[in-house]
């Protein structure tokens, strides 16, 4: 590793220092964001935007594993070897794909209320929760 003349210390580039997939801190931000709004909606304008609620994150968490997921790279790759990596990012694909068909469902006007829909609600959010842990506390230089 290059070090420094003046300090003598290594250099590391902000490159080398960044694991954690900013796109995921995005989709997290804005699910933040969506239940900020709900607890304003809710307090100030006694507005409820819970029947919709579950969509919203549902939905926002769907396109967030398709986006880490990396479809086209994932085809590419997969036409000449299917690694480890590979089979990981194709489970966050399949996850994202039922994590929206799941917040379409949710949707009141749809109103298909089933133990199932539920069951994976909260296995998305455990999920969630894990892809958190890991992304901001484990992976690190």
């Amino acid at each position: 590793m290059p070090k420094d003349v003046k300090t003598a210390q290594p250099v590391v580039s902000v490159k080398d220092k960044r694991k954690v997939s900013t796109k995921f801190a995005g989709i997290l931000a804005i699910i933040s964001m969506i239940g900020f709004l709900e607890i304003i909606l809710s307090s100030f304008f006694n507005i409820s935007i819970k029947d919709y609620s579950a969509f919203l994150w549902l939905m926002t968490m769907g396109i967030g594993f398709i986006v880490i997921a990396k479809p086209k790279n994932l085809y590419k790759t997969s036409k000449k070897k299917f690694d480890e990596g590979s089979f990981s990012r194709l489970t966050t694909l399949v996850l994202g794909t039922m994590a929206i068909i799941s917040a379409i469902l949710s949707l009141p006007f749809v109103g298909i209320q089933s133990a199932i829909l539920s069951a994976f609600r909260g296995i998305i959010s455990i999920i969630s929760i894990r892809f958190i842990v890991v992304q901001t506390w484990i992976i690190r230089n």
